[in-house]
């Protein structure tokens, strides 16, 4: 040792770090096996296999071997883990190979289901209807991506509005951005606050994430509040202290297959996940990005917006009142007659005021009658009404294509990390953060551009065996979204003012049929005149309109007159449950609070907020009991739930269920279910401008004196259709408002749930 030192430093400090490595290298272990099925007996590639209160770790290959090498002296635990099987511990005392089988949690009738009651429960015992998708049937579903794969779950309807967005709706009406179906992941509510639709499917959960998917049909306000009329989705990721390693993920697809008018795309689909456990620290991250060319809208059937049915025709040439139903700008219409009074009546305004300034006395209706005749301005419309020329028909803007004004290219870009510390095996601190960008096309009260738009969502949760608190919020930004129907209108008017347009449509009309030329020819060439100059798709004018107004938000005001929206709602959402079943002996009881915040904020763009804040408030809470009768052969629940929302009166909602075990494995359940739906964001505060002095607004009281709807009553949609076909004032209703209040449902359930044969 002495003539080691005396060789100087450096040498030194090598000759102790190999020393220090040898005896690491001495002291460290390798131990390697297999994992097999226990049931087939075929070898399990996937496996998690990690040393218990260490690092270590390592994922089976595909011949189901493993091999893990570690300097935790032995005896030590192996934990063995994999999506749809039961998690294993193995005691380990020597270094020889080890030999596991798992046992799979996936046999039918012994899954195991959360939703229906907020704790843990056989699938069989489950005291409503519910479904279960695991992350075995996600990976073996021959759909695009898992959220496509939901509709293959029983009782589940899908409204498929673009390539990355599904309306997804069990035991009722289906809707584009259903309201009434609830999506949760890792319990946060999937819902984009400001535009109201679920972004599970262009934001939401990675799919090599997925640990299990559980769908409830129908009301489940008495367990989750407001809303899920319809049905409520939970969707679960992994934990990574139970699903380590790194995962890759590509897929690929074509669409527009045979389409003449779109060459063939390519979808990409690509996703990554890692994860990685230190003892009581572990983390994951995940990223995917897909990539596609949208499916095109070519419907050009024509439409009657009044009621609601498709007329005859396909363009102008068929109807001169043609208005697409995948056209925008043609919504705006007027009817011939009306066009032709009111050029006349302003005109004799005009000549009436002069005649009398320049004379002193008021002309008379001859001398109105020979003005009007006579004048370049009025003469057309004069005649033509005189004549008998201008027919009582009315005719709309020429629109343009959806292809025209959307942005037809889809991108979804996911991220998702998460932190984790376990303080006990039962105590569990977990850091979440979600967020996603996305570009789609999007059906609400109009047809929307969804370009850039961001969500993100952030949870901070503590939960043990018997509880859990968490907070989190969501955080909306609409990007370079656009209401697509507006800017078609405001492409029109921004070339040329209707006030101008309709006139010289009908004048050009007068014209032609003054010349001899039939309806259908006067019709075309009026058309043409009044369209002469118009912007056309693809030209450098048009492109320039159309970047000004999506880049200018909607509304009035030197940086206004656009399409584009500016929101920027944020929720703020924090709930608890804990479960005394531990403590109360007797029954089994849990008690879940919860409060939530919406803070709008789309400055006058979506909300009736350009002069001010709007926030609305929320709170509730929940006490489910259960008891189990005659050897567990009777398990009865009763829940109750109160909802309070600030604009709204407080509400309960009640669920009481049974489940009777007549023969091992086999049930009967009867449940009698409420749910109810408070209006949305936009439902209560909308104030959008959707065309030229057209408003969309919400239902709220303070909205409707805002536009004095109480005292400047419209009239009822019906009488409106009535008068369209006798043209009698007499059959118009005026409409009253009644009260705004949230909508609610009933449900009364029995059904049987039983395993015949586990050999099937």
């Amino acid at each position: 040792m002495k003539n080691i030192l005396h060789k100087g430093p450096l040498f030194t400090l090598l000759f102790l770090l190999l020393c220090v490595v040898g005896a690491q290298a001495q002291s460290q272990s390798v131990l390697k096996g297999t994992v097999t099925d226990k049931t087939s007996g075929e070898p399990m590639p996937g496996v998690s296999v990690s040393v218990k209160g260490a690092a270590a770790g390592a994922v089976t290959n595909a011949s189901g071997a493993f091999s893990i090498t570690t300097s935790r002296s032995l005896p030590l635990t192996l934990v063995f883990s994999s999506v749809g099987y039961k998690t294993e511990e193995l005691v380990v005392s020597s270094t020889g190979d080890i030999n596991i089988s798992l046992t799979s949690t996936e046999i039918l009738g012994q899954e195991v289901v959360v939703s229906a009651s907020r704790v843990s429960q056989n699938i069989l015992e489950s005291p409503v209807s519910i479904e279960r998708l695991s992350t075995k049937a996600i990976r073996e579903s021959p759909s695009m991506s898992f959220y496509d794969g939901l509709t293959k779950i029983k009782g589940v309807e899908s409204s498929q509005q673009s390539f990355t967005f599904n309306s997804l709706t069990t035991r009722g009406f289906n809707a584009n951005g259903n309201t009434r179906f609830n999506q949760f992941i890792d319990g946060m509510d999937n819902q984009a606050p400001g535009l109201n639709f679920a972004v599970g499917n262009v934001v939401g959960i990675n799919e090599l994430d997925v640990e299990s998917v559980e769908l409830l049909p129908g009301a489940s306000s008495a367990l989750y509040g407001a809303g899920g009329t319809n049905g409520t989705l939970l969707m679960t990721s992994k934990n990574p202290f139970d699903y380590r390693g790194l995962s890759l993920q590509l897929k690929g697809g074509i669409n527009h297959v045979n389409d003449k008018g779109v060459g063939v795309g390519f979808i990409p689909d690509v996703a990554a996940r890692y994860a990685k456990a230190f003892g009581k620290f572990a983390f994951k991250v995940n990223v995917s990005y897909l990539q596609a060319d949208d499916w095109r809208a070519r419907d050009s059937s024509n439409i009657d917006r009044l009621n609601l049915v498709k007329k005859p025709g396909n363009s102008h040439s068929d109807d001169p009142n043609y208005d697409g139903i995948n056209s925008y700008g043609d919504e705006i219409n007027a009817n011939m007659r009306s066009v032709a009074n009111s050029v006349i009546t302003q005109g004799t305004a005009q000549y009436v005021a002069q005649y009398t300034q320049a004379t002193g006395t008021a002309p008379t209706q001859t001398q109105i009658n020979n003005f009007l005749a006579t004048n370049a301005t009025t003469q057309p419309f004069y005649l033509g009404l005189q004549n008998g020329l201008i027919p009582n028909q009315s005719v709309s803007r020429t629109g343009y294509r959806e292809s025209d004004v959307v942005d037809y290219s889809v991108k979804s870009l996911r991220l998702n990390a998460a932190a984790h510390y376990r303080f006990t095996p039962n105590l569990e601190l977990i850091l979440r953060g979600n967020w996603g960008k996305g570009t789609s096309v999007y059906t609400g009260s109009d047809r929307y551009s969804l370009r850039n738009f961001t969500l993100g969502q952030y949870k901070a949760e503590l939960k043990g065996k018997n509880f859990f608190v968490r907070g989190y919020t969501t955080q909306e930004n609409s990007g370079d979204a656009y209401n697509a129907t507006a800017l078609a209108t405001f492409l029109n008017e921004s070339w040329k003012a209707s006030t101008s347009w309709f006139p010289q449509y009908v004048g050009n009309f007068v014209g032609g049929r003054s010349q001899g030329m039939s309806e259908a020819q006067a019709h075309a060439f009026a058309r043409s005149q009044a369209n002469a100059g118009r912007f056309e798709p693809g030209s450098a004018a048009f492109n320039n309109a159309k970047d000004s107004l999506t880049k200018r938000y909607i509304g009035f005001g030197t940086d206004r007159g656009g399409a584009k929206f500016n929101d920027q709602t944020n929720l703020w959402h924090y709930e608890g449950m804990y479960n005394f079943s531990d403590l109360v002996k007797v029954v089994d009881v849990q008690v879940g609070a919860n409060y939530r915040k919406y803070a709008l904020s789309s400055d006058g763009t979506i909300f009736d907020d350009k002069d001010r804040d709007i926030n609305i408030n929320e709170y509730g809470g929940f006490v489910q009991v259960g008891k189990k009768l005659a050897k567990d052969r009777i398990k009865l629940l009763g829940s109750v739930r109160y909802d309070k929302n600030e604009n709204f009166e407080g509400r309960f909602t009640p669920r009481i269920s049974g489940v009777f075990t007549v023969a091992p494995e086999n049930n009967i359940r009867l449940s009698f279910q409420t749910g109810f739906r408070n209006p949305t964001t936009q439902n209560q505060y909308i104030d959008l401008l959707v065309r030229a002095n057209t408003y969309l607004i919400g239902g709220l009281p303070e909205l409707l004196t805002k536009y004095d709807l109480y005292q400047n009553k419209g009239y009822t949609q019906t009488s409106v259709q009535k008068f369209s076909q006798t043209g009698n004032p007499a059959d118009l209703q005026r409409y009253t408002f009644s009260d705004f209040k949230p909508e609610s449902v009933k449900a009364y359930e029995i059904g049987y749930r039983g395993l015949i044969s586990k050999n099937c």
